[in-house]
């Protein structure tokens, strides 16, 4: 199946020459551009979690589903479940405090996480610390992309909004659902992008963003805006050693959401348009979605 090209994320070709750059090196000061992206309305995607107390609400198709734009009821064309290969990109903090069983342990967690693909699905590692590097472009090898997860080593400081943005920018490049986990256990330092431009472009991204962190640091409020509007969740571990569990548990979760697609009627074209996604006639189920999307 192809992918329905209704991104919330089309990059302006200076924005992603940008994040190119951004993403072979860094160095110098940046005068960072604000993220652009638009979206064309013959249709739109939103991946949707359902959960109704704490289990995930499978056998639901378009006719449970009850979608707003703007406020005005949609009709929904299309719900899929697993039919999309994913786009999983690995954001990995390698700033020099991820040193240790740290980082041991995200390494173990990250060959777990790529032992869970299926073999059309694709993986991609992204590394930051006082740069942005690709460590690995997206593949279907996870074998490749495991020795890459093995060769990191961490030093530097932290461009955590650089290496968020980057994951996003990223994960749109292939056909597929595109899943970000940002892993960081400390603060930005170094980044050229400030917060609010990198939030402001989640708004307009179809990415979906996790989160992962240690308890305490100062990173959680920036990855729990950046999740929010994207439909994902920010998670707190306490060791490392929680990270594998967690990592898989993004996967399956991931894996469980719906993909609710419609093409736009009775609404306006262009601007901020706000969504909200809700199950007709189950008032105890819990929906996840992104809130929005920009629309050109």
């Amino acid at each position: 199946m192809t992918r329905a090209r209704t991104r919330a994320a089309v990059i302006a070709p200076v924005v992603f020459a940008a994040a190119v750059q951004c993403l072979r090196l860094s160095g110098g000061s940046a005068a960072a551009q604000q993220p652009t992206f638009s979206s064309r309305l013959d249709a739109v995607r939103v991946d949707v979690l359902v959960t109704e107390r704490n289990r995930v609400t499978l056998g639901l198709g378009p006719a449970d589903f009850e979608v707003l734009d703007n406020g005005v009821p949609q009709t929904v064309d299309l719900v899929s479940f697993e039919e999309l290969p994913l786009n999983v990109v690995l954001v990995f903090d390698l700033s020099a405090s991820v040193a240790g069983e740290r980082l041991e342990q995200l390494q173990v967690a990250a060959k777990a996480m790529l032992g869970g693909l299926k073999p059309r699905d694709q993986a991609a590692l992204l590394t930051f610390s006082h740069r942005v590097e690709l460590a690995h472009p997206l593949t279907a090898d996870a074998g490749a992309l495991a020795a890459a997860v093995e060769s990191v080593s961490p030093a530097g400081d932290t461009a955590l909004f650089d290496g968020t943005y980057a994951g996003m920018v990223l994960g749109a490049s292939d056909p597929g659902r595109d899943l970000v986990i940002v892993f960081s256990d400390g603060v930005d330092t170094v980044s050229w992008l400030s917060a609010p431009q990198v939030i402001e472009s989640a708004k307009r991204s179809d990415a979906v963003v996790y989160g992962v962190s240690v308890r305490g640091v100062g990173s959680i409020p920036f990855l729990k805006d950046v999740t929010q509007q994207t439909g994902g969740s920010t998670i707190e571990v306490d060791s490392p050693r929680e990270l594998s569990a967690r990592f898989l548990a993004i996967l399956d979760e991931f894996r469980q959401r719906y993909l609710v697609s419609y093409s736009p009627r009775g609404i306006t074209s262009g601007g901020w348009h706000r969504l909200e996604v809700r199950v007709k006639g189950r008032r105890t189920v819990t929906v996840k979605a992104r809130p929005g999307y920009l629309a050109r």
